[in-house]
């Protein structure tokens, strides 16, 4: 049975937008495309010597397990040549899977809902575009608008190109 899953993409190497499709089209050799937010431009989160990053979701339908969609968000990195110097360092691409389903997961290797969703604007707005009055299990009521209202945003920036898939 397929299931919703939301899926964070971030990048301040090279041409994000271009990456962005990229991922998408690897993405869509495993899981279908359901909806694209905008790209955003943020400040870097943790790590501030280097570039603003670009930031956007998309969900996606799928009905493979949990790990099994970690692990080929991760291929799909590795595809697209990430590697990581720094935690929250420069990076080409950064997939994270946010939410599958209303699933409530912590394991070693995956955390669902992902940490820090309700607490990352550039995670946030992105989320808003797809779906504004999502909620999850692990929330309780809190919607990603009420928890967007709780934040000082520091940096979001609307791009305003667009990008189709």
């Amino acid at each position: 049975m397929n299931a919703n899953a939301y899926i964070g993409l971030g990048a301040n190497l090279g041409k994000p937008k271009d990456t962005f499709e990229k991922a998408l089209d690897l993405i869509s050799e495993f899981a279908t495309i359901e909806k694209l937010s905008r790209l955003y431009h943020s400040a870097p989160f943790g790590f501030s010597e280097q570039p603003p990053f670009t930031n956007a979701a998309v969900t996606i339908s799928t009905a493979h397990s949990p790990n099994d969609l970690l692990i080929r968000l991760q291929d799909t990195e590795k595809k697209l040549g990430k590697k990581v110097i720094h935690k929250n360092g420069p990076r080409i691409i950064d997939l994270d899977l946010l939410l599958l389903g209303d699933q409530i997961i912590e394991t070693e290797e995956l955390t669902l809902p992902h940490p820090g969703i309700l607490e990352r604007d550039f995670v946030l707005l992105p989320l808003l575009d797809l779906n504004p009055d999502l909620t999850h299990p692990a929330w309780g009521t809190k919607t990603l608008k009420s928890a967007l209202s709780g934040l000082q945003t520091k940096f979001i920036e609307n791009l305003p190109e667009d990008w189709n898939y």
